[in-house]
């Protein structure tokens, strides 16, 4: 029978850690799979990584899975980004790690400037590092362009070049040549791709992600100002945007496989409550919302993005039908959740800890960080998903 659900799946402590598979992974995508190595269902992996191409973590998960990864399978934290086309014909300074530049140009971005690129026509400003510091006065700097935006990509290399130059932008509005009287405000629109906190690599304990370099950002902005620093939207994990996406691309899947059913649920599958289960919670309120003829409900419910322009996104695609009902979350515990004891099929109520690693822009809601299902790998979630389904 055609699948009438599809998957999205973590990557990051789910399918790899750091860049070894889970044996679980492979045992997972051998039962997805039939006999030549095609997938029975759609499957979209969702991660919150941002600091490569979408082609290169294609091929990342070919090998590590056994089978072929196509690009339009994998949604990175920025690749939403795509839809936020009124901001692609301004300048954009773009921050984080690899190919930011060809990211930002993929994405529709026509004019970008990099970190690198402003600290060397401004090298006064980056001065923490005294070995980088010049040593002659440099000329004036003359024809850089003005900024217009801010694109956070993910977490860059050097924080305290990044996180100066980044406040600069917004206290000279763009022109960090300039000496300003008074400190512009709103400030410059600011994208941010990926919140978490926290994520698991080789590490036995988690390592530092985004969310942290935006919470030191955030915090500068407001002692320097005395204001709060704002996003024109918040991309990747949990954001509903991100949610939104991936049910347009799942759907656009089935389709191009002929798979005439229509998708009623999705199975969200990660390790981290504070973004895909939080996540897959928000967006199944919001699919809960929209069956109750309240379109906007559930993301108005949580304010997931500091602008009312975000809700724009989650309007249905002429593209895209609105056949989806439920997300449902499914927790392992092979990556920053970690499990003691037996692990309940069933999630229990109030179970998670209830320190807030989530964005500041997010309320807390202790039963949006509740998985639907604890289960210990992927490979179990896959079977969970496949008796729910009764789907041999």
């Amino acid at each position: 029978q055609p699948p009438a659900f599809g998957f999205l799946f973590d990557v990051d402590g789910v399918l790899v850690r750091g860049s070894q598979a889970l044996p679980a992974a492979r045992r997972a995508f051998q039962r997805l799979a039939d006999g030549s190595g095609r997938l029975r269902g759609p499957v979209v992996f969702l991660t919150n990584a941002g600091n490569c191409l979408r082609s290169a973590k294609a091929r990342e998960l070919s090998q590590a899975l056994g089978l072929q990864v196509s690009p339009e399978q994998v949604i990175l934290s920025h690749s939403p980004l795509q839809l936020f086309s009124h901001f692609h014909q301004r300048c954009m300074l773009v921050a984080g790690q690899g190919p930011v530049e060809e990211n930002a140009h993929n994405l529709g971005f026509k004019h970008v400037v990099t970190i690198e690129a402003l600290r060397k026509a401004y090298p006064l400003l980056d001065m923490v590092d005294q070995s980088r510091r010049p040593k002659e006065l440099p000329p004036p700097t003359t024809g850089f362009p003005t900024i217009e935006g801010v694109i956070l990509f993910g977490e860059p290399v050097r924080w305290e070049t990044s996180l100066q130059l980044i406040t600069d932008v917004l206290l000279s509005n763009g022109n960090p040549g300039a000496e300003l009287q008074d400190v512009p405000y709103p400030h410059l629109p600011i994208l941010a791709c990926n919140m978490d906190l926290l994520w698991m690599a080789e590490a036995k304990m988690p390592r530092f992600g985004h969310g942290t370099f935006l919470l030191c950002l955030e915090n500068i902005y407001k002692k320097v100002t005395g204001r709060e620093l704002k996003y024109e939207a918040l991309i990747g994990k949990p954001s509903p945007v991100t949610y939104r996406y991936a049910q347009f691309l799942i759907q656009q899947q089935a389709e191009k496989q002929g798979w005439k059913a229509p998708i009623r649920r999705l199975y969200a599958v990660g390790d981290n409550p504070m973004s895909d289960v939080y996540g897959a919670n928000l967006y199944n309120s919001y699919l809960k919302s929209a069956q109750q003829n309240q379109v906007q409900a559930g993301a108005k419910r949580s304010p997931q993005a500091a602008s009312p322009q975000t809700e724009v996104y989650l309007e249905p695609r002429n593209d895209c039908n609105n056949s989806v009902e439920s997300c449902e979350s499914i927790l392992v515990c092979t990556g920053v959740y970690r499990h003691s004891g037996d692990v309940p099929k069933e999630a229990e109520p109030h179970a998670m800890e209830t320190v807030f690693h989530g964005h500041r822009d997010f309320c807390f809601d202790p039963r949006l960080v509740e998985a639907s299902y604890i289960v210990q790998d992927v490979d179990d979630a896959v079977q969970l998903a496949f008796e729910k389904e009764n789907w041999s």
